[in-house]
């Protein structure tokens, strides 16, 4: 299967290392120099990742990945000369799905580009979780509350997944990356309580507890 990709990078040079690079590992390469460019190739065609520069003309990353958000929960990966743990937090809070902050390596980017889209489009076999108005379908990848669907983020949706399959136990934030990020994740472990506090308003229920100094859990 051959993934798209579009890069939204305003850096000549690096966007088109970048592409030459993802080409050369067989990925249908589309780029964009600035964030409106982006947005209006996004609108024309379906992706299964972007690849996002924070600092863009016209708009910058976050807005650019906040109107994505909007309408798509297609994987973001936010590439970034910004190394400071509120810029990432930002952009997790956002939506996005990985970070990388550059002068990057390509093998490492290749790395981080399949984790991505590997856990964007895992097959599972058909499974739903319930508790209470809560339902989770994780063969359609769905969540509703109140029969309402909530859109979340692949990585919300699978800590919820995780969350409900544990139901009753209490999962440290090194269990939670390990399930979701498996070894590809290199960054703060702190990067759960985002994602927490993110499924916490999304889904407007009390079940997510904070087992003090430990993790987190959802009655059982």
């Amino acid at each position: 299967m051959s993934y798209s990709v579009l890069v939204v990078e305003d850096d000549l040079d690096i966007q088109e290392l970048i592409r030459e690079f993802l080409q050369s590992q067989n990925y249908e390469v589309d780029v964009a120099s600035d964030g409106l460019e982006g947005i209006r190739m996004h609108q024309k065609k379906p992706y299964d990742l972007v690849m996002l520069d924070v600092m863009l003309p016209n708009l910058d990353g976050y807005s650019v990945c906040k109107m994505i958000r909007a309408k798509s929960q297609v994987p973001i990966i936010m590439l970034t000369a910004l190394g400071e743990e509120p810029d990432q937090i930002k952009g997790f809070e956002l939506g996005v799905d990985d970070y990388i902050t550059k002068p990057f390596s390509f093998n490492v980017l290749i790395k981080r580009v399949e984790a991505v889209l590997r856990r964007a489009h895992r097959t599972q076999p058909p499974q739903q979780l319930h508790y209470k108005e809560l339902k989770l379908d994780a063969d359609g990848y769905t969540v509703t509350v109140h029969q309402q669907k909530v859109d979340l983020t692949t990585k919300e949706f699978e800590i919820l997944h995780a969350l409900l399959r544990n139901r009753g136990k209490v999962l440290s934030r090194e269990a939670l990356l390990n399930q979701v990020w498996g070894f590809d994740f290199y960054g703060d472990p702190r990067v759960v309580d985002t994602h927490i506090k993110n499924l916490r308003k999304k889904l407007g229920v009390p079940y997510i507890q904070t087992v003090k100094g430990i993790g987190y859990k959802i009655d059982g």
